[in-house]
């Protein structure tokens, strides 16, 4: 198990860095290769697999409660996400929307940042008296994908802290 605690410890020290902006020349490419081989350790321990053109980090979820605003037509509705990725989300809502559907969301990372895109409904699953919905991100700006990437690499290390 050490083998396992030293590459967490080593790779908890590289996402801080690129956390801070502070990667040193060439540890861009080895922390790249190591976020992807830890998403891919994840998918295989949750018995996940990737679809065809998909990479481990998009494929990759994270439970996790963050404040979420849907725009769906006219109304607005906020709630807490149950699960988060790079691709999209998945939310308990009043009312179930359509299947398909392309609404405004404006997701809370944290008490300060807010990444604001569209999504498409690709899943609405009605339940008594409210619906799951899941959404995939159709528009996220490339440095709000990295945020958001940031963002599930953290809870995934947290699952590692002693």
């Amino acid at each position: 198990m050490s083998g396992l605690a030293e590459w967490v410890r080593n790779f908890r020290g590289l996402h801080e860095r690129a956390r801070q902006g502070a990667l040193r020349p060439g540890e861009e490419t080895t922390y790249l290769a190591l976020r992807d081989e830890l998403a891919r350790a994840m998918l295989a321990a949750q018995k996940l697999s990737l679809k065809p053109g998909e990479t481990a980090r998009k494929a990759l979820r994270v439970a996790r409660a963050l404040q979420i605003e849907l725009k769906i037509g006219a109304e607005r509705e906020r709630t807490l996400t149950l699960d988060i990725s790079t691709g999209g989300f998945s939310a308990m809502l009043a009312r179930p929307p359509v299947l398909g559907e392309l609404v405004g969301v404006s997701l809370r990372l944290n008490s300060t940042e807010t990444i604001s895109c569209r999504a498409s409904l690709v899943d609405v699953k009605p339940l008594t008296g409210s619906a799951r919905v899941a959404g995939r991100f159709v528009d996220l700006a490339p440095a709000d994908l990295e945020r958001l990437e940031m963002l599930v690499i953290d809870v995934v290390l947290q699952m590692f802290e002693p």
